[in-house]
């Protein structure tokens, strides 16, 4: 039987769907992970006008870095990272130090400039502390009324939401110490595989705090080894003194992903694959999948299509980056050092290094393949 437009069977069911529809739009969005990702994500939502409820299994954010120092890459795109943070109304309330020189040595101790115009990175802090990354963007997250549930352990959603917990296994391990130290700010890299099988040694100071660290993409069993090592070297060519050291470690998970829907819900950050695999950083790809994320959810966008469209390029490249670098050798790595030296400009060096070019087409599925080998 028809229903007239005007009978009251009628008007009852299109005010059921309208308020059902309208629940379903002011229902808070659940987010999984507190990290850059997670949080990126919940700004953003909240700056819509949506009601979020964030997840955080661990009792404070940052809660497995401790004071780490990291650099926040400023070429895996053409512009300032910073500038890109704020275009997205994501806060730079944190403390840092924008780098535009540094030194590079190879695996023979010859010493190479790292020199830019442009910062080639800004050193933070991660961790729970004041003047954190984390903590800066924990607080614009609050100020914007962000539900954040601590100890909160969600393993799914019933409903649509955010998926950001952060690397499931290890393609690479970070293993050092946090220090104090009077050396000056700055960044210094060793490309040795005798330090860093794979990967490189790195020794980040900002403000009197310290990081050393041996980046480590194979060889995890002999870490100890490495990071021993790492320290005697970066002691013989600087001279440098840790006080009040602590031992401190993390992991980084790289692959390709061709996807970051997991159902109906969307995953951003480190869990669905935004990492660079050549040089292990990520929290430029964290925080801006988090934003896209969340903008698809207001706007009704393909998350897809926009992370492939703002991303997927320098990640691909990243993995192609990865592969070639397995295969040089610490013979590689001085070529890599004496290249950017030349130029003269490591910035710029870096974004043509991962930037598109036919050839690099032509090696991703070898690339891609390898990754997929060494996973």
């Amino acid at each position: 039987m028809l229903l007239d437009e005007n009978d009251p069977r009628m008007t009852e069911n299109a005010t059921s769907r309208r308020i059902a529809a309208t629940n379903k739009e002011f229902a808070p969005i659940e987010i999984v992970g507190a990290g850059p990702a997670g949080l990126a994500a919940a700004i953003t939502l909240a700056r819509g006008g949506r009601k979020v409820v964030l997840h955080e299994a661990q009792r404070e954010v940052g809660h497995r870095f401790q004071g780490d120092l990291q650099g926040l890459e400023n070429w895996s795109g053409k512009r300032d990272v910073l500038d890109v943070l704020r275009a997205a109304g994501i806060t730079t309330d944190f403390a840092m130090t924008p780098c535009t020189h540094g030194i590079g040595f190879d695996a023979w101790d010859r010493r190479y400039p790292l020199r830019s115009s442009a910062p080639i990175l800004y050193l933070v802090e991660r961790g729970p502390g004041r003047g954190s990354l984390d903590r800066a963007l924990l607080d614009q997250a609050l100020s914007l009324g962000v539900e954040l549930r601590f100890g909160s352990r969600k393993d799914q959603l019933h409903g649509t939401g955010i998926l950001a917990t952060g690397p499931r296994t290890a393609s690479a391990i970070a293993v050092g110490y946090h220090f104090e130290t009077s050396l000056a700010n700055g960044f210094w890299v060793i490309l040795d595989d005798a330090l860093a099988p794979g990967g490189y040694a790195y020794l980040l100071v900002m403000g009197g705090r310290g990081t050393v660290k041996s980046c480590m993409f194979k060889g995890f069993a002999e870490q100890r080894t490495y990071v021993q090592r790492t320290v005697d070297r970066f002691r013989g060519l600087l001279g440098f003194a840790m006080q009040d050291a602590r031992f401190h470690g993390g992991a980084g998970n790289f692959f390709v992903p061709t996807t970051a829907r997991r159902g109906r819900h969307l995953v951003a950050g480190e869990q669905a694959g935004f990492q660079d695999a050549f040089a292990g950083f990520g929290m430029r790809y964290a925080i801006l999948s988090g934003v896209m994320a969340a903008r698809s959810m207001l706007e009704h966008t393909d998350y897809d299509a926009s992370w492939q469209r703002e991303m997927k390029g320098p990640i691909d490249t990243g993995a192609l980056n990865r592969a070639i670098y397995d295969r040089l050798g610490n013979h590689g790595y001085r070529w890599l050092l004496r290249a950017q030296a030349r130029i003269s400009d490591t910035t710029t060096f870096l974004r043509w290094l991962y930037g598109p070019s036919h050839l690099r087409r032509l090696l991703r599925p070898w690339a891609q393949r390898r990754l997929l080998d060494a996973g």
